[in-house]
């Protein structure tokens, strides 16, 4: 077994015994308190059992399997931002070439090919899904048709498409990519955790009050203190990072984290809804789940790419 397998191991066991820490908790404040109503935090804890059961299988299977699990979430977090985007009648087939974009992007990262990978959303489909809105002929509410398309392009497709690029890197040999994965995944879930954690705590100051009334800055500063210790800790031990990068990491991580968590809020709130879906219980939808995920995977991939690609 490799250093990288056996490290893979370790950390999705690592990942199972927090999870089952957790459970354990749970039964405990349930008896001591049995008053309360606890069936969200249960819901809750239920849900991540199984993303996390998911999510290591995807780490452990090979690459093509775990580049189409990521594909597929990508189609199901499209298909949930277009349930609930404003589009029109007329742009049935604009919103069919979309979903017909999402197995090129994965097949760009599964060749390994970058220069593709990079802008084929951004140029390419950017440039053609309006030219093909035109042949429709509808020009009523054109411009604002195609910019919520291809938002959902960048935030569901592109963004994501990061983190599987992550398994393919050339440098990443054995089940070192997955472990990167891992990193990221871990490290920005547990932002967004220490973050409303550090809120409830010492929070007073709100940032946003209008959009999000319990983002405080105890909540921000205790979160990206917190993220940057642990990606201080495990970043040098799972990673060929050192601790230099792995703490900048972790301050990328963290503060990325939060615009991508609120500025998700925002385009809920613009679009009527709290919650994105009813596809997790006690977290709601899917991009209720990857909201941080959208904004800290292109960044810290790209800073993983620069210093050791």
């Amino acid at each position: 077994m490799t250093d990288s397998v056996h490290s893979l191991y370790c950390c999705l066991a690592g990942i199972f015994a927090v999870l089952t820490l957790a459970t354990c908790i749970l039964l405990l404040f349930k008896r001591r308190c049995p008053h309360r109503d606890w069936s969200e935090l249960q819901q809750r804890t239920a849900s991540w059992w199984i993303i996390v059961f998911l999510f290591s299988l995807a780490m452990l299977s090979p690459e093509w399997l775990a580049l189409s699990f990521f594909g597929f979430v990508s189609f199901l977090s499209l298909k949930e931002y277009l349930t609930l985007a404003p589009t029109r009648r007329s742009d049935s087939t604009p919103l069919l070439w979309m979903y017909a974009a999402i197995p090129l992007q994965y097949l760009w990262v599964s060749m390994s090919w970058y220069g593709m990978f990079i802008i084929f959303i951004p140029v390419y489909v950017f440039l053609c899904l309006p030219a093909i809105m035109v042949a429709v002929g509808d020009t009523k509410g054109f411009l604002h048709s195609a910019s919520v398309i291809h938002w959902g392009m960048m935030i569901t497709v592109f963004a994501l498409s990061h983190v599987a690029y992550l398994l393919t890197l050339p440098e990443a040999s054995g089940k070192e990519g997955a472990l990167l994965v891992i990193f990221l995944v871990a490290t920005t879930e547990l932002n967004d955790i220490t973050q409303y954690l550090w809120g409830k705590s010492l929070g007073n100051i709100k940032l946003v009050p209008k959009l999000s009334p319990n983002k405080t800055l105890a909540g921000l500063l205790g979160g990206v203190g917190t993220t940057m210790l642990l990606a201080l800790l495990f970043g040098p031990l799972v990673t060929p990072m050192s601790w230099v990068h792995s703490l900048s990491a972790g301050l990328i991580i963290s503060v990325s984290g939060f615009c991508g968590d609120v500025v998700m809020s925002a385009i809920k709130r613009d679009f009527g809804v709290k919650d994105a879906g009813k596809l997790l219980p006690g977290h709601g939808g899917i991009l209720d789940r990857l909201d941080s995920l959208i904004y800290t995977a292109p960044l810290f991939f790209h800073f993983y790419y620069y210093f050791y690609t």
